[in-house]
């Protein structure tokens, strides 16, 4: 099959841009011939793939006849091309359309022809991205750091298939909504779906963590703020060791988060990794959570003053990211010298909120809370969040971790081995606000769901 290129009109640069017109028309052609050939097309391609916009515009309407629940053949597509003007006339449609249906080489190869197209798309794509950084490359305005920021983005979002700023059309985003809502109710539901945190009753109220949400996690100190978010992201790996998680603190060490994860999953004390006083059998338990961590894709990283831009940029190159977790809030600065730490902190925020779209992964972001609640011991609020600006404002979901102090309660006594601790879904843009009690081993640092009626907390 020949290989076609067209010069960019207005390119200074003087670079023909890749295009195969002839794969192209043979999908089209395919999906006119052969149905069975249709969903695998849909799943490889979109409209904005093919570079004759005539080309891209009939395989939107296919995909506007799929979304109805209309057949896809020769008489659906020429009444839908006609009807929306694709062509001069029906005639023309015709004509066009017999013409790619009878050029077809051969429908057993039709995902071949949709690769071919889409690598034509993905080169294009990127000539245009490489075209951009070398012009501001060359105008001497922008520092090198923000055009390496900007050259891994563009190559990122090529890699994710988000390689189009350009507006949509309500009928393109609708398409899509409805196709998302199809896989939400097929076989392979449970893929689509929010992750799970591995706490029922959370997952059901929040729906799972989902992708592009900012999570807010708050709670004072030595409530489990840390320890939680790290529960979290050892369910999520031990139940799907497939997806990307990063973990970026700037309190503890590496080596300090790998202990606390292997305790939790060993349920091993965590004193005993500083005292090494371990017997055979917790041995072989820590070297079994050893072993089963090791196989996830958990990423762990404690540089110091690290900023927002820098944990994107790490987290990029993290393979199928899924969750972001960042210990904690206000340990950061932000880029820009700001007397207000208020405002510095809702830059931070603010920033992270647009980390979690471009990635289109969740952020759990822990924060602490101010000190007038530490001091009266009052559940937290939302106006609780330290230095709280718009903390609130940009989360999708705010949570606390909270103690309630009971009346008989000795200040002076020992905790309990077992706590139970009140976590508060305090907003959640999916749904509603509630509570729900969840028990915590201080020792293995460990968080476990309790089954009862939470409607009442």
């Amino acid at each position: 099959m020949a290989d076609s290129r067209i010069s960019l009109p207005l390119d200074a640069m003087g670079i023909n841009l890749p295009y195969n017109t002839e794969a192209e028309q043979a999908v089209l052609g395919a999906m006119l011939v052969d149905s069975s050939v249709q969903d695998d097309l849909f799943g490889m391609l979109k409209p904005e793939y093919f570079y004759a916009k005539q080309n891209g515009d009939i395989f939107r309407e296919m995909m506007l006849l799929q979304t109805a629940g209309k057949p896809i053949d020769f008489l659906t597509v020429l009444e839908s091309v006609t009807t929306a003007g694709i062509f001069g006339s029906e005639d023309d449609a015709k004509l066009y359309l017999y013409s790619v249906t009878e050029t077809v080489p051969s429908v057993s190869n039709a995902t071949a022809y949709a690769k071919i197209v889409s690598d034509k798309y993905l080169q294009r794509v990127l000539i245009n991205a490489c075209q951009e950084i070398m012009v501001m490359s060359s105008d001497g305005q922008t520092p090198a750091n923000e055009l390496l920021d900007l050259a891994e983005q563009r190559i990122y979002d090529i890699r994710s298939g988000r390689t189009s700023g350009d507006m949509k059309s309500i009928e393109d985003v609708s398409f899509q909504v409805l196709s998302d809502l199809e896989k939400l109710i097929g076989d392979d539901r449970e893929k689509y779906l929010g992750i799970s945190t591995g706490f029922s009753y959370l997952d059901h109220v929040i729906t799972g963590l989902n992708r592009s949400d900012l999570i807010i996690l708050a709670a004072r100190p030595s409530v489990g703020k840390t320890s939680f978010a790290l529960n979290i992201a050892a369910n999520i790996a031990r139940s799907h060791p497939e997806i990307g998680i990063g973990i970026f603190s700037l309190e503890m060490t590496n080596e300090q988060l790998a202990q606390r994860i292997i305790s939790s999953i060993a349920g091993i004390k965590s004193q005993k990794f500083r005292t090494g006083e371990f017997n055979d059998d917790e041995m072989e338990r820590i070297t079994d959570a050893a072993a089963e961590i090791s196989a996830t894709n958990i990423y762990l990283d404690d540089t110091s003053g690290i900023s927002v831009q820098e944990i994107q940029a790490k987290a990029r190159r993290i393979k199928n990211l899924g969750l972001i977790i960042v210990d904690y809030l206000q340990l950061m600065s932000g880029n820009r010298r700001n007397e207000n730490r208020v405002n510095e902190i809702s830059e931070i925020t603010r920033t992270f909120k647009i980390l979690a779209k471009e990635l289109n992964v969740p952020v759990i972001l822990l924060s602490q809370l101010s000190r007038g609640s530490e001091k009266d011991k009052r559940r937290p609020m939302l106006s609780d969040l330290r230095d709280s600006g718009s903390i609130e404002q940009d989360a999708d979901i705010v949570l606390f971790l909270h103690k309630d102090s009971q009346p008989d309660e000795d200040p002076d006594a020992a905790p309990p081995a077992i706590q139970e601790v009140l976590l508060m879904v305090s907003k959640n843009r999916h749904g509603e606000v509630t509570n729900m009690r969840l028990n915590f081993q201080g020792d293995i640092t460990k968080f476990t769901t309790i089954d009862y009626d939470h409607s009442d907390l």
